[in-house]
């Protein structure tokens, strides 16, 4: 029971500051946000994409979410459940949760536990595929004590139980409105998908897949002086520098996300003077994917990228961790950070880069490149220099599809990344897709990154609020994505280890904060040194707001649009 007071400690260290007093809802109109990313669905349960969670952040929410400092505050919560308030149970295996009651969906009917209970069943359905399934492990009941009292029951000691509907990346959708949209007609459901009912400042107008979202004010909101801005203009699309352009030069925008662009052209586009670059740290890692599945397109869509228990399916490669470990040691993460982030990044050799007491210090070889010692793991994997230079063995040539979104850093990461490799004998394939497609989820589409058409893959993720243990469960066997799945999963490398299953499993059972960080820091661990995930870079959360925009708290622990109903202009 003290590692769990000490894990609400760590979580909840400083105050939460509510936005100012503002006098009308909508008075101060119209509110424009670029995120170049598009999204392409406004329901995150179906889209493993930062994109996606962040617009519907504006308008469903969870039972709680995490501020900008990391401390976990009530959304549609009345109070945070505890030990000391009774909310949790002395044997750790319950949680229960007052639920605010002056809360309308935006149709102005009430919100109650029942649409809690609904979206566990949602997301838990075997034929559904959901994106954020992690969240809802451990879970054996939810059950409404009164229809604004919901009690989540585990199936053993649950230590930190902050985890189902908590965060932007669990939030609670209407069982009204999604009731027919259960199990494998979950991404069939068009009109619930794009134009969710919600609880939030914000309601959808029209969602224009991969384009553009109107939003207005929900006139249901609970706080009748929130939120400032009568409407939202949510445009997707573009690069990131075009976006940061908009806010930081020529003022066409109010807040532009994501501005993964050179530090010299940020540095001397603030430099004009009409906006501010923010920058948030947390748990965002630039990182490279093996694939530890066959991608080959000759394969059928059964087959192609599908993990198998009997690892039948396995990459003809890449399953050699002789050369996971030699396209590793290729790379200077230290040279990418300057190239590509400057300030806004840090070389690291972990996935998990915090907090803090979660930091393993048992990779940092990573940050020395060694060509030479990359050149000798492959000589002794039997990869032999062909006469052009690229590496053959048995006949097949070292050659990998190396795909990514497209944005400039990135495609600059690749050629560069490219060039290493080919210095050990490695030949590379580059190809960027639009990262609307690539983030966007659909099932039908063979460009998303949950796919995973390709051999290697790079981009950023992360997780919402302060403990791990739903982001490291991500890793285990069953989260793969696959077709009965309707592609959704988080375990996008397909990697599977009875050992690291096993940490997972403790970690879910283990009070005390130390004792949590050092299983953390095992699974971490597997995952680095067994050449799972390359990290490059711990990324700052970097975004841009015109100077005309107050009340904006950046965080990388939750949706940046944590606190949009506070927003408003300055006068």
């Amino acid at each position: 029971m003290t590692g769990l007071k000490h894990l609400l400690a760590a979580s909840t260290a400083l105050a939460f500051c509510a936005g100012p007093a503002l006098a009308e809802r909508g008075a101060d109109g119209e509110l424009k946000i670029i995120y170049w990313q598009a999204p392409s669905t406004m329901n995150p349960f179906l889209s493993g994409g930062t994109k996606e969670v962040e617009a519907a952040s504006m308008v469903i929410e969870p039972l709680a979410r995490y501020s900008n400092t990391g401390e976990i505050i009530p959304a549609l919560a009345a109070e945070i459940p505890t030990l000391e308030n009774g909310g949790i149970s002395e044997d750790l295996k319950s949680i229960t949760w007052k639920l605010k009651t002056d809360v309308l969906w935006s149709d102005g009917t009430p919100f109650t536990a029942a649409d809690a209970i609904f979206t566990w069943q949602y997301c838990t359905n075997p034929e559904g595929g959901c994106a954020q399934g992690a969240y809802f492990d451990g879970v054996a009941n939810m059950e409404a004590l009164d229809p604004h009292t919901l009690k989540i029951t585990f199936t053993e000691a649950k230590p930190f139980p902050y985890t189902a509907l908590v965060g932007s990346e669990s939030p609670i959708i209407q069982a009204a409105q999604f009731a027919e949209c259960t199990g494998s007609r979950a991404p069939e459901c068009t009109e619930q998908n794009f134009n969710p009912i919600g609880t939030g400042p914000f309601r959808v107008v029209e969602f224009r897949a991969n384009d553009v979202i109107t939003l207005e004010a929900n006139p249901n909101y609970r706080d009748p002086a929130k939120p400032a801005f009568a409407t939202v203009t949510f445009k997707g699309g573009g690069d990131a520098e075009s976006a940061a352009r908009s806010v930081l030069q020529t003022g066409e925008f109010d807040y532009a996300w994501n501005l993964q662009i050179s530090p010299e052209v940020l540095n001397e586009m603030e430099a004009a003077g009409q906006g501010k670059v923010v920058v948030a740290f947390a748990t965002s890692v630039e990182r490279i994917l093996v694939n530890f599945t066959n991608p080959d397109p000759a394969l059928g869509p059964d087959e192609r990228s599908v993990w198998k228990e009997d690892g039948s399916n396995a990459h003809p490669i890449l399953s050699d961790i002789r050369v996971r470990k030699a396209l590793s040691r290729a790379i200077d993460p230290v040279i990418l950070t300057e190239i590509g982030y400057g300030k806004t990044g840090r070389p690291t050799c972990n996935v998990l880069p915090g907090p803090d007491i979660y930091v393993s210090t048992a990779n940092e070889a990573c940050k020395t490149q060694d060509l030479e010692e990359a050149k000798a793991l492959l000589d002794e994997a039997g990869w032999v220099p062909g006469p052009d230079g690229v590496r053959v063995k048995d006949g097949k040539r070292l050659s990998f599809l190396y795909q990514t979104s497209t944005n400039a850093v990135r495609q600059e990461f690749q050629a560069i990344i490219k060039e290493w490799w080919s210095e050990i004998g490695v030949e590379t394939e580059l190809r960027n897709i639009s990262a609307s497609v690539f983030f966007g989820g659909d099932p039908n589409s063979p460009d998303t990154f949950q796919k995973f058409y390709a051999d290697i893959e790079m981009y950023t993720n992360n997780f919402s609020g302060v403990d791990p243990e739903a982001y490291m469960a991500q890793w285990t066997c069953e989260k793969a994505p696959r077709p009965a799945t309707q592609w959704q999963g988080e375990n996008i490398n397909r990697f599977c280890s009875a050992e690291y299953d096993a940490l997972a499993a403790e970690f879910s059972r283990t009070a005390g904060l130390e004792a949590r960080a050092e299983i953390a820091k095992k699974m971490n661990d597997i995952l680095m040194q067994e050449y799972v995930i390359i990290p490059l870079i711990h990324r700052g959360g970097t975004s841009a707001h015109a100077n005309s925009l107050g009340g904006v708290l950046i965080n990388d622990w939750d949706s940046e649009l944590w606190n949009i109903a506070d927003w408003h202009r300055v006068k």
